[in-house]
């Protein structure tokens, strides 16, 4: 006689881009992985009933709140996924995990480093009660990138000494572009640096496996007013849409970043490049299922650069889905993401990245744009002091 499976409710907030991004990952979740918690997509909150109704229809998602409180009283939800703009992120999170629930949170963390300690509080709080919370840096999960990670790991750069990282799109350069939310800072915190270039540094971060502790920046808001959505006249852009800085790495490498929405032609270019005393790899996600190695230990007639399709069995997440070269996408970061939490969870183990780590991104953001606000004169990364949580 075979045991039931165990299940968790999940209750989504906010269902637009993010929303139905990792809509789908519940919905792929269980098929392809066999997590040991079984996910049971119990209610999805929105604001407007109408709206948030078809959602869940849509979605798949088998109740309505309209009020996203509701969704910490219902015995039927046990996790909460926050897909909302930066500036409820703290709210929702601290709230649900003083409630018991379990959080997954989108990046980056928060809008402030401020909102970012007491979520990180929060957290260490519930974690003392079993609770687990993690922040969706997503790209963590592209399997190139993983299998990336293991390499630096390994051994295979040897000693790095240069990090490159660029994430380019051009949605905005047409300056008739209207003043959406990603444009406010009140709403969304910063512009392409917390919106893309919070997956930059994460990314990086992770690859390498070292923290920046110092960066010098330049931001540029390149269209001042755009048209109010909905309204007549324009508005005030109150955040940067460019980002462009240096920094040092705890292990001693040099590291640049870009981040712009103004890069006519890149749609969603994610570059990372990391060299290294034996070697090299480089990435875009553009061309998400390739990674690219050089070994600089080969005999320098027959050195260069080649190609590593993953795809095979042995790569990262690959071997659940399709045979080797049937390519993966975007969506399929994000039930990468739902596996290794569901996992977490169900050992009681914790998840990773932690809102701990998405803390230490957000001060990376605030130190870039002090460092922009000011001359772009070097400005180190604020850390916990010794022995802190």
């Amino acid at each position: 006689m075979t045991s039931e499976r165990a299940t968790v409710g999940v209750g989504l907030v906010g269902h637009a881009f993010m929303g139905r991004a990792h809509s789908q990952a519940w919905r792929s979740v269980g098929p392809f992985f066999d997590p040991p918690l079984t996910p049971v997509m119990a209610a999805l909150a929105g604001r407007s009933e109408d709206r948030a109704g078809a959602a869940a229809r849509e979605l798949g998602w088998a109740s309505v709140e309209t009020d996203w409180k509701e969704l910490l009283r219902r015995d039927d939800v046990q996790l909460i996924d926050i897909c909302t703009p930066g500036d409820s992120h703290a709210e929702i999170a601290v709230a649900a995990l003083d409630a018991g629930k379990h959080v997954l949170c989108e990046k980056p963390l928060a809008n402030t480093v401020e909102e970012a300690e007491a979520m990180v509080a929060a957290a260490e709080r519930a974690r003392a009660r079993g609770v687990r919370s993690m922040v969706g840096f997503n790209y963590r999960r592209v399997p190139a990138l993983t299998l990336a990670r293991r390499m630096v790991a390994d051994g295979r750069l040897g000693t790095l000494r240069h990090v490159r990282a660029q994430y380019l799109q051009d949605w905005l350069t047409d300056p008739r572009s209207p003043l959406v939310w990603r444009l406010q800072k009140d709403r969304a915190g910063s512009g392409a640096l917390g919106d893309i270039g919070a997956h930059i540094i994460d990314a990086a971060q992770f690859v390498a496996g070292q923290t920046l502790t110092g960066v010098s920046a330049l931001t540029e808001t390149f269209v001042r007013e755009r048209p109010v959505v909905g309204g007549d006249g324009t508005g005030p852009v109150t955040v940067d849409d460019a980002a462009l800085f240096i920094g040092r790495t705890s292990g001693g490498a040099l590291a640049s970043f870009e981040a712009t929405r103004f890069a006519a032609g890149r749609k969603n270019s994610l570059r990372l490049e990391l060299n290294g005393s034996a070697g090299s790899l480089a990435f875009d996600l553009e061309a998400l299922n390739e990674l690219w190695f050089h070994d600089h230990t080969e005999d320098a007639g027959t050195a260069g650069f080649r190609r590593i399709l993953v795809t095979e069995p042995e790569h990262p997440y690959a071997g659940a889905w399709w045979p080797p070269g049937h390519l993966l996408g975007y969506e399929h970061t994000f039930t990468h993401q739902l596996a290794d939490l569901l996992k977490a969870i169900a050992d009681g183990t914790d998840p990773s990245p932690s809102f701990a780590d998405g803390l230490q991104v957000q001060r990376v953001l605030e130190a870039v744009e002090g460092s922009a606000g000011g001359d772009g004169g070097w400005t180190p990364v604020k850390t916990d002091p010794e022995g802190s949580a």
